[in-house]
Parts: structure tokens; C-alpha cells; sequence
């Protein structure tokens, strides 16, 4: 039996009828553009930190209906228009300090990719289980856009809207290629459903086998999460440890952070001098483990006596070893750096950001863009480089692994602390520059995630927040406030063994991305099938 692409009225898309050249027909024609635009608009609603994770669902509904049996090219449009929709809020914290040019360019690229899987939607949306095809090739959509260009920019991934949804613990199954495919099927069968309950309406003809589907499409993300909660744990494997996470504020938020180098070290060492006349009062637990936040020494303490002094204090006070943010130069190199400091033996280990944020942490073509213009190589004087191996710091017995800021939004940046020992993970970061921005939230987020993807305890120590300390079950304990001096201590479960996410690694987005490969190619090869036969 040859089985080929099942043909798409344009009438299925269900647009009110009118007369040719009117003005209620050239309305109507806008109608797909805005319900795109503004299905992209919800969708950014169903992300932190808001807690509205469900929209996501009829967001992609309504997209599907606007790319169902149209062409690819509409597709393009349209998959673009649903990106700008998305991302300009999204993204919108990009440019809170240098202006809307970045965060607009950013976007206007960004939205490229989602054009891209727009137009491919539009074809498989011919094909018997369309979307099934269609979610495939939303999750090769993410998976490009986390690897180009310039190492890739995952922000705004599925998965990372669905913290607090009932979909998170698919994440321990595949990661966040698996959470994000199973909400986009879910939200495509959504409408496939109500697709087909007005064409059963109106044709009084039931097409059992494409209910099937439609129903599949829905339950089996549903029930699969339901199933996978089973995976979902904070209990501990490897005893306890008590954990400092120490935020220790700014002066000022912006990008005059940078300029306050010295103010915000010694915010952070007066901060966990406080805890430690907290712990001699017994107030609180004496802590294991110390966490400072990415960028709490930008003054580099194997250069600056000083510095080195002021650390050094602060781990004897609170006797306990401490992960120090630090920038530090070494062989003429910068490096954002995580720097172990035990309180007796002072800095003993490090770890350099592998995964650095591009005209944050370097310039790409900077050749180019100083001979455009001046001005723009100023934005990052130096460019930082990578480091080369995972950071696991073993702290008074538990094993640390460091995820440093923009690090967590990179599946293989975290997955590989995971399995080189680390019994909990620290996210190490610094928002100051984004003001009270929502990226504080969305990277909260990410980290919740992160916590059932790997079922670890994830502490996120902020300079100026949120931070905040998750367990292994993607429940967040306790969290401080934004701007503020604070600290959070707590017993926290070690794990080490390994969800099936952490196991298989990138083998569940390859096979996704393979499945949208096929279908795109069964679709492509069935139009080119269906054109010759209109030619006979």
C-alpha cells in the first residue's frame, strides 16, 4: 500500500467568505497575520514570570491553524511574524541599557529561524499526522538556533516556559528537547482536534483515523509526563549538605556595574561576614558549602593584594570553603572565572566559562564592526576566552558543579557537570546589568529545569537577584529579593545517579531532529509525486 500526502483545502483555514476586492476581503486577509503576530504575543505570556505555562498550548493551536495547507512561502511570513510576536517581549531586557538597536537586531535574526520552521510546517501539514511532523520541526528549529550564529542563543526555548507546568517532569526523560516537543504536539493536536469536530460538522463524515492521531497528539504528552513524575525526586542519595548562597548587591544596577568593582567585592564579603556572625550567634546552620555570584570579584585577586586579603577574611569567618566569582587575567588572557577558596589553604581550584554570551563577554567580527564604527569595539574592550574543561568543585565532600549565567541555557554546558560528578549544581550569575528586568525570572526558569532535567539541587547565587536555592524536584525553597543584601542557607539533598536525560544526552533532540527531517522529505518528495501526476 503507497501511502501519500492527504490534499489541504485553503477553505479548512476557516477565514470568513467575501467578496473579491472589498474591503472586508482585504481584511480578511490580514486576519492569518495578526493571529499569528498575536499568537507569538501569547505565547510570551505563557513564559516567567508569569506562571501561565498552559497558554503555550493555545498558542501554537492558533499557529497551526494559520499554517495549515497555506504555502511555504506564506509559512515563511507568517513563521516570522509568530517569532517577532514572541521575542520582541522575550527578549525586550536585551536592551534595557544600550538601547532598543541590539534588542531589535537580535530579534529581526532570531525570528529568522522560527520563519524557517514556519514555511517547513507548512509542508508536512499535508502529510497523515501532521503534527507530529510539524513539533519535530519546532524542537530542529531550537536545536539550530542554540548552535548559530556565534555558538548559538537558546533563549526562549519551550522548555523553559514550562517550569511550573504539568509537563515538566518529561524533562528527566529527554531534557528539554522532550519537554518542548511533547507542549508543541500538544498544542498542534489541540487544534487538530477542533479542526476536525467543524469538519465532521460539516461534512457528516468522521475520518476515524485522523481523530486517532489528533487524540494521540494530546494524551500522549499528558499522559507521558504523568508517567514520568515517577523520575522526579529530592531525596538524598549521597547524605546532605548545607549550603550558604550569598547575594550580596550593588550600588547601582546598569552598566556602571563594571565600574564598581570594588564596591560590589566588598559588599559580598561584608554580606557572609554578616552570616558568619549569624552562624556564632546561632541564628543559623553552619554552612558546608559558601556560593558567591558570577562577577562578586571583578577585581582579580591573584593581582590585587587587597582583594585577595578581603576573600581570604570572609572564608576564615565563615569557615568554610567558598566558589568566588572572579575575573582574572592569566598568560594575557581574560578569563570569567569560578575560583574555589578554602579557608585554610586560600584559591585552590578553577573554573573558566566555557560558553561566553557574544558583545557581552566578546566581540564577534570585531575587524568588521570597528571599521563600521568605532564606538561599537568599545562595548567589549577585551574579549574574554573560553575555558576548556567542566568545573566540578569538590566542597568539604559534596561535589559542586558550576553553571556559570548564560552557561545555563546550553543543554550540553550542564549536562556535562552531571557527569563529571557534580551531586548539585550551582548557576553563578550577575543580572545587574539588566536592571529588574524579567530575565532574572526567565533564567530562574531555566534553572528549575535544569534541576528535574538532572535531578539535582540547583542553588542560583545572584549579586543582585533573584537568587535563589531549587530542589532536585524544581521546587524553589527560598529566594531572595532584587537588590538587596541577602543570604540563603539550607540543607539541601546530594544525588548522583543519573536520569535518563542526563544518560542519553543529545540522542533524543538527534532523533527528533531526524523524524523532521523525514517528514519534511516525505512531504516535499509526495508534492513533487502529486505535480507530475497534474502534468499526465
Amino acid at each position: 500500500m503507497t501511502v501519500t500526502a492527504t490534499s489541504v483545502d485553503e477553505s479548512d483555514q476557516l477565514e470568513p467568505e467575501a467578496a473579491p476586492g472589498s474591503r472586508l476581503a482585504r481584511l480578511v486577509r490580514l486576519v492569518p497575520a495578526a493571529v499569528a503576530a498575536l499568537s507569538g504575543v501569547l505565547l510570551y505570556v505563557s513564559f516567567p514570570p508569569r506562571t501561565l505555562w498552559w497558554l503555550a498550548l493555545p498558542a501554537f493551536a492558533c499557529f497551526g491553524w494559520v499554517l495549515r495547507g497555506r504555502s511555504w512561502k506564506a509559512g515563511l511570513g507568517l513563521g516570522y511574524l509568530f517569532g517577532l510576536g514572541f521575542l520582541l517581549p522575550l527578549l525586550v531586557w536585551t536592551g534595557v541599557e544600550v538601547g532598543p538597536g541590539p534588542w531589535i537586531a537580535l530579534v529581526a535574526v532570531e525570528a529568522i529561524f522560527v520563519a524557517l520552521v514556519g514555511a517547513g510546517i507548512t509542508v508536512v501539514s499535508k502529510l497523515p499526522a501532521w503534527p507530529l511532523w510539524a513539533a519535530t520541526l519546532w524542537i530542529a528549529g531550537e536545536a539550530v538556533r542554540a548552535r548559530v550564529p556565534f555558538h548559538g542563543f537558546p533563549w526562549g526555548k519551550i522548555a523553559f516556559g514550562q517550569a511550573d507546568g504539568v509537563f515538566l517532569p518529561l524533562a528527566a526523560v529527554g531534557g528539554t528537547p522532550v519537554l518542548g516537543f511533547a507542549v508543541v504536539l500538544c498544542g498542534f493536536g489541540l487544534y487538530e482536534i477542533v479542526r476536525l469536530v467543524l469538519e465532521t460538522r460539516r461534512t457528516r463524515v468522521v475520518r476515524r483515523s485522523a481523530a486517532t492521531v489528533a487524540l494521540l497528539s494530546v494524551a500522549v504528552p499528558v499522559v507521558g509526563a504523568l508517567a514520568a513524575r515517577g523520575l522526579v525526586s529530592d531525596k538524598a542519595e549521597d547524605g546532605t549538605t548545607t549550603v550558604a548562597v550569598i547575594q550580596g548587591n550593588v550600588p547601582r544596577a546598569g552598566l556602571e556595574f563594571n565600574a564598581q568593582r570594588r564596591a560590589v567585592l566588598d559588599y559580598h564579603v561584608k554580606e557572609t561576614l554578616r552570616l558568619a556572625a549569624k552562624v556564632k550567634a546561632g541564628k543559623v546552620a553552619k554552612p558546608d558549602v559558601v556560593l558567591w555570584p558570577e562577577n562578586s570579584s571583578d577585581v582579580d585577586p591573584f593581582a590585587d593584594a587587597q582583594a585577595y586579603t578581603d576573600i581570604d577574611e570572609a572564608a576564615k569567618a565563615i569557615g568554610a570553603p567558598i566558589s568566588v566569582g572572579g575575573v582574572v587575567e592569566r598568560d594575557g588572557k581574560l578569563y570569567n572565572e569560578q575560583i574555589l577558596w578554602d579557608p585554610v589553604k586560600g584559591p585552590t581550584d578553577t573554573y573558566d566559562k566555557r560558553q561566553i554570551q557574544p558583545f557581552g563577554e566578546y566581540l564577534p567580527m570585531r575587524s568588521l564592526l570597528g571599521a563600521i564604527n568605532k564606538n561599537w569595539t568599545t562595548m567589549v574592550r577585551q574579549d574574554f576566552s573560553r575555558g576548556t574543561k567542566p568545573g566540578v568543585f569538590t566542597m568539604n565532600g559534596a561535589k559542586v558543579g558550576l553553571v556559570t549565567c548564560y552557561e545555563a541555557a546550553f543543554d550540553w554546558a550542564v549536562r556535562s557537570e552531571v557527569t563529571d560528578g557534580a551531586q548539585l549544581i550551582s548557576v553563578p550569575s550577575n543580572n545587574a546589568t539588566f536592571d529588574r528586568s524579567e530575565m532574572t525570572y526567565q533564567q530562574l526558569a531555566m534553572s528549575r529545569v535544569r534541576a528535574v532535567e538532572h535531578s539535582r539541587t540547583v542553588t542560583v547565587p545572584v549579586t543582585s537577584g533573584v537568587s535563589a536555592i531549587i530542589m532536585p524536584d524544581g521546587r524553589i525553597t527560598q529566594k531572595t529579593g532584587m537588590f538587596v543584601a541577602d543570604s540563603l542557607v539550607q540543607k539541601v539533598p546530594l544525588r548522583s545517579s543519573e536520569t535518563p536525560a542526563t544518560k542519553l544526552g543529545i540522542l533524543p533532540e538527534m532523533a527528533l531532529v531526524l523524524i523532521a527531517v523525514g517528514g519534511l522529505g516525505w512531504a516535499v518528495a509526495a508534492g513533487v509525486r502529486g505535480r507530475r501526476a497534474g502534468g499526465v
